[in-house]
């Protein structure tokens, strides 16, 4: 499978996830402008799974959501299944 397949596979996974624990937290996306200085409107592009966030952006992501960064990734995918042209 290409590379970028399985990779917008994660990040649909890794978007539901950070859905889930910024609704938890914020509950809305206003929220999230309101109450932190994240970037609202590139914060709401990962959630619809659209970019690839850097290291930089998971730690603030992180800060902002006040949950260790591994939480961010707590969601199943089994790389496994997935054989990833070179």
């Amino acid at each position: 499978m290409d590379s970028k397949e399985v990779l917008r596979i994660y990040m649909k996974e890794f978007s539901a996830n950070l859905n889930r624990i910024r609704e938890e937290k914020f509950e809305t996306m206003d929220n999230v402008a309101t109450h932190s200085s994240f970037d609202a409107s590139n914060y709401n592009k990962l959630e619809k799974a659209k970019g690839n966030p850097t290291i930089e952006t998971i730690l603030k992501i992180s800060s902002m959501l006040e949950v260790e960064p591994k939480e961010l990734f707590n969601f199943d995918f089994d790389i496994k299944k997935f054989k990833i042209d070179m």
